[in-house]
């Protein structure tokens, strides 16, 4: 007769075999410096909810997050309007290095009635966090027990990758892996390489399943500012737009460019000074005039927020010739509806987030400076690692509880 202990051996190891096909993949940015970086994650609505309440749950700016999405903050009470089930967000957060890894630990979550940390995990923050990850970041002894209006951090991935892909600036977008979704879908929608996500991702193959975790690099513009103020560091993806100095200035990123722009920002608050020195030109103004050597150009640039005052720097070029009007994104009007047409796409590239067309930008015909700085140093090749956490699905314990029900017959079969 067959050795019950060595058919029991041979069970286990099958259904490990089956378990493993349940696991999703994160990828680790390893980190040793106290330094933040801006990064974005990607997240679908898991049912209708005011902007300002999408804010809440990331506790983040809500205009931040409609510029992150190029959504035009004009609107009367744009905070309050809803946003439909299902539509995929970017939202913009800091990237901290905690614990010797990048993360964020800034959001919190209320409990309420009903919820559980696999439903907060994976419907209400859509898989980006785990209910292992949400357990361990709160000492939670009995993931069971929940009271209601409990404070829970939810520790969320982000990947900061010294703000460069490939040598050129870059925001790195965490992305959660759906059912529909290939590594060159994704590659494709968010303009990179199936190559450039596997280096990013250190992936030894292109499979992707659902509920991986990706770091995505996005194209983006980089900023030049001054050490001393506070937004230095800023950059901006292609196809997005941030505020700056107390929501004084909206800085953007033309599409395909590297040329951050920037001009006062369209929301009624007081701000300081944005007339550039020695100089009629207000920020974001621009002007030429075309001679026998070429065009000469002159801009008032923004050069960060330092202690209260909007810097702004002079800058004189001599170009080949006249630049033409930067292109950028269009600004969209608030979502009502999932558009049909991404309903059962990957999710849209940065520089589409709906119906539309490139435009020019709707609040200003000046050009930008044609000047741009990387800040820095490059992350070439694999940078980052792979982290595996375990997702049990119902078939998965099937099997397994099938399986040690086997095992446990063929004992008592041996001992009779």
């Amino acid at each position: 007769m067959r050795n019950p202990i060595f058919f029991s051996f041979l069970l286990i190891i099958a259904s490990s075999s089956l378990f493993s096909t349940a696991t999703a993949k994160s990828t680790i940015e390893p980190c040793s410096s106290n330094d933040t970086c801006n990064s974005l994650l990607g997240y679908t609505l898991y049912t209708d909810l005011k902007v300002s309440e999408v804010a809440s749950l990331f506790q983040v700016d809500p205009i931040s997050v409609l510029l992150a999405n190029a959504i035009d903050i004009s609107y009367p009470d744009v905070e309050n309007h809803i946003l439909p089930s299902r539509l995929f967000l970017k939202i913009p957060l800091s990237c901290s290095c905690v614990d010797g890894i990048r993360k964020s630990v800034s959001t919190r979550y209320k409990t309420r009635p009903s919820d559980t940390l696999a439903s907060i995990a994976d419907s209400v923050y859509g898989g980006l966090v785990s209910s292992e990850q949400i357990q361990e970041a709160n000492s939670v002894d009995d993931p069971s027990v929940l009271d209601v209006g409990t404070s829970l951090v939810v520790p969320l991935p982000c990947a900061c990758f010294n703000g460069t892909d490939n040598s050129l600036p870059a925001v790195y977008l965490s992305y959660v892996v759906r059912e529909v979704d290939t590594l060159a879908g994704i590659a494709r929608r968010y303009e990179t390489t199936v190559t450039d996500l596997m280096n990013v991702n250190a992936m030894g193959a292109p499979d992707v399943s659902s509920g991986d975790i990706l770091a995505v690099p996005l194209s983006a513009c980089a900023s030049n500012f001054p050490k001393y103020a506070s937004d230095y560091g800023l950059i901006v993806p292609n196809g997005s737009y941030a505020l700056a100095a107390g929501h004084c200035v909206q800085c953007s990123c033309a599409l395909g460019s590297r040329s951050l722009y920037c001009e006062p920002a369209s929301l009624a608050v007081s701000c300081s000074s944005m007339q550039c020195r020695s100089s009629n030109l207000m920020l974001g103004n621009i002007t030429v005039q075309q001679s026998s050597a070429g065009c000469n150009v002159t801009s008032c640039d923004y050069n960060g927020f330092a202690n209260g005052t909007i810097l702004t720097m002079l800058s004189r070029s001599l170009q080949p010739r006249c630049p033409g009007p930067p292109q950028f994104a269009p600004l969209l009007a608030p979502p009502d509806t999932l558009p049909k047409d991404i309903m059962y796409a990957p999710a849209p590239s940065p520089e589409f987030d709906g119906p539309g067309s490139i435009a020019s930008s709707p609040r200003s015909s000046m050009l930008p400076s044609g000047g741009g700085s990387f800040p820095g140093n490059p992350a070439n090749g694999p940078a980052g690692s792979i982290s595996m956490a375990t997702v049990s699905s119902a078939v998965s314990h099937f099997f397994i509880t099938f399986l040690i029900s086997i095992s446990s017959f063929s004992f008592v079969f041996s001992s009779c």
